[in-house]
């Protein structure tokens, strides 16, 4: 640490980058008043120097070697908003190793290697800020670590990904299909060219993992979550979920389970009255319940340059904070690799079927028989006339072990009166 100021080394130039640039830069005397010290931005690893950027950096700034940044003995903290697992995971761990705090918003290196490194760091004795890893700007690793820490976490639950809140919102309240309104949030700027990562639940899972990792103290790698994306949801769910009371969400869920865990992401109907189901647009929310604090609902927007630099230059400026009063800020990192993670099969839950079926007599029984012998109880049931040969038969369950939900949906499905099982989603 040197006199009055914190050396900053910045990985990546991009969309979060740059605003993370232009604040160190532009507004340095505004942010050495917050802090108790200066925030110097000294070098910048970019892949290409001469590329047009969205702030402008000295020269002199950019390197392409990240030995300039990770070998400095004079770069107090590295900042990586580069993304993707590698190199980042390693430049990361360069970075620790050779006594450097970290601020990242690396959530993919943090879901998979974040336990690891929390605890490298710690040997280190240096911190590892990851706040913009999780919900962009809303501010969570900090509300798990700090303000919820006397609490045992109960649950999780979370609506965490952007593009899907808004895709999903666009075929429930336009009518589009899947395809048309992944168009439209690529038009609007929240869907990337691939958005596999989004609509599948990838990016979900990760965010998942490390919320669950650190409010239950256990290490929850993002292979261990179960995953399903929205790709099976169409615009007639939403008409019959809202008949029955519902909004469709793909939700990140997390919770207790005596000794074990549970962690998984799919579409899931969400009951007009909770606070998740009305989450709009591209936001995020978080709902998380605590054993002393009840209720907490964390809401705002979840991604874009502009949210996640608010939370990566909140990190610095609470870094710079407890460097500058000689605190040690850092939560001893303590992750429990024994805590298991529930096999989907034993979880249990509700279910809603979307079935078209022949619209003959007889049909409701043997459909019935299945439910019946798989011991799931039939909550609410409706039919509504499709064509003249065939109809819609749509059913919700009470809590059942989603594998015998899932046997259920696939027997009904291969009945002789039944075409086919358009939709298989859970309830919350």
């Amino acid at each position: 640490m040197h006199e009055a100021a914190l050396h900053v080394g910045l990985i990546g130039l991009g969309t979060v980058g740059s605003q993370v640039a232009d604040r160190l830069l532009n507004r340095r005397e505004v942010l050495r008043r917050r802090a108790g010290v200066d925030l110097v931005l000294d070098r910048v690893l970019v892949r290409d120097p001469t590329r047009p950027r969205a702030v402008a950096v000295p020269r002199e700034m950019l390197t392409t070697d990240p030995a300039d940044l990770l070998e400095d003995p004079c770069l107090d903290v590295i900042v990586e908003v580069a993304g993707g697992e590698e190199p980042a995971r390693s430049y990361l761990e360069r970075a620790i190793r050779a006594g450097k705090h970290v601020v990242t918003a690396n959530k993919v290196v943090m879901a998979r290697h974040g336990p690891e490194l929390l605890e490298l760091a710690g040997a280190m004795n240096v911190d590892v800020y990851f706040e913009a890893a999780v919900g962009g700007g809303i501010p969570l690793i900090s509300t798990f670590k700090v303000d919820l820490l006397a609490n045992d976490i109960q649950r999780i639950m979370a609506v965490i990904n952007g593009t899907t809140n808004y895709v999903l919102g666009r075929m429930a309240d336009a009518g589009l299909s899947l395809e048309e309104a992944v168009a439209e949030a690529q038009t609007a700027g929240y869907a990337e060219a691939d958005p596999t990562e989004d609509v599948g639940g990838y990016d979900a899972v990760s965010k998942l993992a490390i919320m669950a990792s650190i409010g239950f103290g256990a290490r929850i790698h993002p292979d261990q979550i179960y995953r399903e994306g929205i790709e099976g949801v169409e615009p007639v769910d939403f008409r019959y979920a809202r008949e029955l009371g519902y909004e469709v969400k793909l939700l990140a869920y997390a919770a207790r389970a005596g000794e074990r865990v549970e962690a998984r992401v799919h579409p899931v109907l969400v009951p007009h009255g909770h606070p998740l189901a009305v989450v709009e647009g591209a936001h995020n929310a978080v709902y998380v319940e605590g054993d002393l604090v009840g209720e907490v609902l964390l809401q705002g927007l979840g991604a874009g340059g502009r949210p996640t630099a608010s939370s990566v230059v909140g990190d610095l400026l609470d870094l710079a904070r407890s460097v500058h009063r000689q605190v040690q800020h850092r939560a001893a990192a303590q992750f429990d690799a024994q805590v298991q993670v529930v096999p989907m099969d034993e979880v249990g839950t509700r279910a809603y079927f979307r079935c078209r079926v022949a619209d003959r007599p007889g049909v409701l029984a043997a459909i019935c028989q299945v439910f019946g012998e798989e011991g799931v109880s039939i909550a609410s049931a409706i039919q509504k006339e499709s064509d003249d040969v065939s109809a819609e038969f749509v059913v919700t369950t009470h809590r059942s072990p989603d594998a015998a939900l899932r046997r259920t949906r696939a027997r009904i499905a291969r009945l002789d009166v039944v075409h086919s099982v358009r939709a298989f989603l859970r309830v919350l």
